[in-house]
């Protein structure tokens, strides 16, 4: 089995579960622009525990701070598509934190 390398970004989104647009989850909505954008994959993480900007703490440990547990949207894209995803990820995120790292893309394939 052969495989090859090429340069990607993956995208991480730190939002609160409770985070909407337009009636939906924040996250879902995150997951159909990426998926109708074509990206590579995407998955949805949910914490533990954690805080965001306001340094507000919330806890699964404590049922009634529990209502708004943070996220993580961890996005693979090819590194000359990530600036359009971004474009639009912009315009739904309104609070949260949209980092963006390198990574190497690996890919494998059949042996011709």
């Amino acid at each position: 089995m052969a495989s090859h390398t090429h340069a990607g970004k993956r995208i991480r989104i730190f939002i609160g579960e409770a985070e909407t647009w337009r009636g939906k989850p924040l996250y879902r909505a995150i997951l159909e622009i990426a998926q109708q954008h074509g990206a590579m994959g995407a998955t949805v993480l949910r914490g533990i525990e954690g805080f965001g900007p306001e340094h507000h703490l919330s806890t699964e440990r404590l049922p009634d701070i529990s209502d708004n547990l943070p996220l993580i949207i961890e996005i693979v894209e090819h590194e000359e598509r990530v600036n359009a995803l971004l474009t639009m990820l912009d315009q739904l995120v309104q609070r949260g934190t949209i980092t963006v790292t390198p990574v190497e893309i690996v890919s494998g394939g059949r042996a011709s």
